[in-house]
C-alpha cells in the first residue's frame, strides 16, 4: 500500500541562487551580518508597480484596477502602487485607513462577510466609492448608519451566483457559502434594499474566480459578470453604474504558464458595457506576488534516521502559505559565509532535504524532498515569490517568537 504525499513533497531541485535579483542578495547579505538571526521579508516596490501598470495597460477604459490590500499591506509596497492603480479594496478599518492616507481620496471598494457596525460606521463615513454589502441585515446596517450620518451610502450587492457557464480554472458559484446573496434570493433583496433610504445601489459584486492562469476564460467571466449584472439590474429597477468582478487571476509557480494579460485585455475589451458602466478588478496577489522574498536563516541542519532536515528561524509563523493551502513553494540558499561561533557547522550537501521551522509542532513543515547543492548552519533559505499573503497570513503570536521584520528594498 502506497503512502499519499502531500503535493509540497515531490521532488525537486533549489532554485540556483542566481534567480535571486542581485539587489536582494545584497540586502540579505549585508542584514546577516548582525548579530539578530535573519527572518524577514524583503519587498521590491517597484516589481509591484511595473505589474500593476501592465495590467491597466491592457484593459480598456471602462475597466478599473482596484489593489486589494489584503494581499500585502506594508505600506511601502502599497504607496508604490497607488499610483498606478484606480483604488483599493478593503476589508478592515486599518487596511481603510492606509487606503485613504495613500490615496487622499475615497478611492475604496469594500468587502468582507461579517463588517461589523464600527467598520460600516467608517466605511459610510469615507464615502467611499461602494460597499460590497453580503445580505440584507447588512444592507439594514448600512442604511441605518448612512441616515444618521445624514448621507447616502453606494452599495453593491454581493452575489452567489447559481452557475457561471465558464471552463477554465474557475471556481464556480451556486455552492453554499457565507460569501453574498444566493442567486435565487437576489429579486426579493433588491426590492428590499429599494425601500431602504440610505442607499443608493450601484451595482453587484460577484467574485466566483481563484487562482485562474486561463485568460481567455478569465474574460468569459467578466463578459459574464457584465451580461448578468445588466439583465439583473433591468428586471429589478436598477440604475446599473459598478459591477465588480472580483479578484482571481493566478500566479503561476514551477512550469505552469503564467497568466495573458495582453490576450486578457483584448479579449475583454470585447465586450461592450452600457454607458456609465464601469467593471471594477480586485487583483491582489497577482499584483504583488513576485515582488517579494522570505528569507530566514538556517539555524541547525541534522539528520533523524536517514532523513536531513533544514531548521529555520521562522516557519508558518512568518510564512503559513505553502502549508495551508498545500503548495510548492521552492527556494534558493543564499550562502553565508561568515560563521562566528565557533562551533561545528553541521552542513548537507547534494543531498534532499525537508525545510522546517522553529515551532513546536511537526506542521510546521514549509518544503519537502528538496535537493539542494549545499546548505549549512547560518545560510538563508530564501523563498521567492512571497510578496502576497506572506506576513499578513502567518501564526505570528504562536510561540512568541520574534515577528518577522519588513523591508523595502
Amino acid at each position: 500500500m502506497s503512502i499519499q504525499l502531500p503535493p509540497s513533497a515531490a521532488p525537486r531541485s533549489a532554485y540556483p541562487v542566481e534567480m535571486l535579483p542581485m539587489p536582494v542578495r545584497d540586502r540579505l547579505l549585508e542584514m546577516a551580518q548582525g548579530e539578530t538571526p535573519v527572518s524577514a521579508y524583503l519587498y521590491d516596490g517597484a516589481v509591484a508597480a511595473e505589474r500593476a501598470r501592465e495590467l491597466r495597460a491592457a484593459l480598456p477604459e471602462w475597466a478599473a484596477v482596484y489593489y486589494a490590500v489584503k494581499a500585502n499591506s506594508f505600506p511601502g509596497v502599497v504607496a508604490a502602487l497607488a499610483p498606478h492603480v484606480d483604488g483599493f479594496e478593503v476589508a478592515s478599518r486599518s487596511e481603510l485607513d492606509l487606503a485613504l492616507s495613500l490615496a487622499g481620496t475615497p478611492r475604496v471598494v469594500a468587502a468582507g462577510p461579517a463588517k461589523s457596525v464600527p467598520l460600516l460606521t467608517a466605511l459610510v463615513g469615507a464615502g467611499v466609492e461602494a460597499i460590497n454589502a453580503e445580505s440584507l441585515l447588512e444592507l439594514h446596517r448600512i442604511s441605518r448608519i448612512a441616515v444618521a450620518q445624514g448621507v447616502t451610502a453606494k452599495v453593491a450587492l454581493r452575489v452567489n451566483p447559481a452557475a457561471i457557464p465558464v471552463t477554465g480554472s474557475l471556481h464556480m458559484g451556486g455552492v453554499p457559502s457565507q460569501f453574498g446573496v444566493a442567486e435565487p434570493d437576489v429579486p426579493e433583496v433588491l426590492r428590499a434594499a429599494a425601500r431602504l433610504p440610505g442607499l443608493d445601489l450601484v451595482g453587484f459584486h460577484v467574485h466566483a474566480a481563484s487562482g485562474n492562469l486561463d485568460a481567455e476564460a478569465h474574460a468569459a467571466y467578466l463578459r459574464w459578470c457584465l451580461d448578468w449584472s445588466v439583465r439583473t439590474a433591468a428586471a429589478g429597477g436598477v440604475e446599473l453604474r459598478h459591477v465588480d468582478i472580483g479578484g482571481g487571476i493566478g500566479v503561476a509557480f514551477e512550469d505552469e504558464k503564467p497568466f495573458d494579460v495582453a490576450r486578457f485585455g483584448e479579449l475583454a475589451a470585447q465586450a461592450e458595457p452600457p454607458p456609465g458602466v464601469r467593471v471594477v478588478l480586485e487583483p491582489g496577489r497577482f499584483l504583488v506576488a513576485d515582488c517579494g522574498w522570505y528569507a530566514a536563516e538556517v539555524t541547525d541542519v541534522k539528520t533523524s534516521y536517514g532523513q536531513r532536515f533544514v531548521v529555520l528561524r521562522g516557519g508558518i509563523n512568518h510564512f503559513q502559505l505553502p502549508t495551508s493551502w498545500d503548495i510548492v513553494h521552492n527556494i534558493a540558499v543564499l550562502p553565508v559565509e561568515r560563521w562566528p561561533e565557533g562551533c561545528p557547522r553541521p552542513a548537507a550537501e547534494d543531498a534532499e532535504v525537508t525545510v522546517v521551522g522553529e515551532l513546536c509542532t511537526p506542521e510546521d513543515t514549509l518544503l519537502r524532498d528538496v535537493r539542494v547543492a549545499r546548505v549549512r548552519a547560518g545560510d538563508l533559505v530564501v523563498f521567492p515569490n512571497a510578496g502576497s499573503y506572506g506576513w499578513e497570513f502567518a501564526m505570528h503570536s504562536f510561540l512568541g517568537h520574534p515577528i518577522a521584520e519588513r523591508h523595502l528594498l
